[in-house]
């Protein structure tokens, strides 16, 4: 049933017999609306989706007592899908257990079972892109990221060989459109360790080489500048940077992420989740406490992930009081506008229509 609201419409419910068609805007909005009330709030869990993908999380003293919860919170929320005539893909089920670097028992074996279907919990799990594993340890995702890198460079490199194909700036679009955006997927909230760091700099290498053209004799710390294209630490700062700006620039209420962040953030609405959820942080080092935003960061060694990357944000801090919340509605507007002085403004350009 809808009805449309605008001056002089009757206001009444109809009935609508057809869907909206794939790849409509409002397809994915009217199923996020529709879906909205299979979020409960759950104990010392959460749960969180993507349009159609759902993901469970819940923590207790033992993996098994979180089995035991899961079910029952599966069980919680077919009783909530049926009548809106919703179900779940049981089969794709996945299930991990997420562990502490300080964890030196064995891995649970303990496995979930729905529906008379069991699932033993996996090493890797992937969920929008993202890898997740029991350590939370980044070098399953960027080895993941460059092996599909390095395919997509061998399968573009043929349209460039040495001395014909594709000229050079054609050659620094594709670069920067497509390699780069396949390769650092998920680096504005993982950073690689030292030697994945090594291994993705010398693929970049690859690619500012194939972009110049340049002898394979060329010294690296000239080839970001001839290919136009930064190194990538500067470009996974870059994405980590602007990641910091949509979270705390996002209103509380509506962003999961934003509502999790520490009091300390100047954001101008004081809207901050329950307590309850930062009790998934069970089995976690006492020392591991919220940071503060404009406490160092070297000061309190072990913190909250969120809080680490609202540090990100804080350079962008100096001289105003509060980070401003992003609008939807607003269009062509600066983050942080710079005002011109009166005295160095310029006059309004004029188009010579002669």
């Amino acid at each position: 049933m809808c009805r449309l609201l605008f001056q002089g419409s009757p206001r009444i419910f109809s009935l609508v017999a057809v869907g909206t068609p794939q790849g409509s805007p409002i397809s994915p909005l009217l199923f996020v609306m529709y879906v909205s009330p299979l979020h409960p709030v759950i104990p010392k869990g959460i749960v969180i989706s993507y349009v159609d993908d759902f993901v469970v999380t819940v923590s207790s003293s033992s993996h098994r007592r979180n089995v035991q919860l899961l079910q029952g919170h599966y069980r919680s929320l077919c009783s909530i899908a049926a009548p809106r005539g919703l179900t779940f893909s049981v089969p794709r089920t996945e299930l991990i257990h997420w562990r502490t670097p300080q964890e030196r028992s064995p891995p649970s074996k303990a496995g979930v079972r729905l529906d008379d279907l069991y699932f033993p919990p996996k090493d890797t799990v992937r969920w929008l892109g993202y890898w997740f594993t029991p350590p939370i340890s980044t070098s399953a995702q960027f080895s993941k990221r460059l092996s599909l890198a390095q395919g997509a460079f061998d399968t573009i490199k043929r349209l460039s060989p040495p001395g014909k194909g594709l000229p050079p700036y054609l050659c620094h679009r594709l670069a920067s459109s497509l390699l780069a955006p396949v390769l650092l997927y998920g680096a504005d909230l993982y950073t690689p360790l030292t030697k994945m760091q090594d291994k993705l700099d010398v693929f970049w290498h690859r690619v500012q080489r194939w972009v110049t053209n340049c002898f394979s004799s060329t010294p690296v710390p000239i080839l970001a500048i001839e290919a136009s294209l930064p190194p990538l630490v500067l470009l996974i700062e870059h994405r980590q940077r602007m990641a910091a700006l949509r979270v705390v620039c996002s209103p509380p209420e509506i962003n999961p992420a934003s509502a999790r962040l520490h009091k300390s953030v100047p954001n101008r609405s004081s809207y901050r989740s329950p307590q309850c959820h930062r009790s998934l942080l069970v089995k976690l080092n006492p020392a591991l406490r919220p940071l503060m935003l404009k406490t160092p960061r070297t000061t309190i060694r072990k913190h909250l992930p969120i809080d680490e990357i609202a540090h990100r944000a804080l350079p962008l801090l100096k001289g105003r009081p509060s980070f401003p919340l992003h609008n939807p509605s607003w269009s062509r507007t600066c983050l942080f506008p710079q005002q011109t002085p009166p005295q160095t403004r310029l006059p309004p350009l004029r188009k010579n229509l002669g």
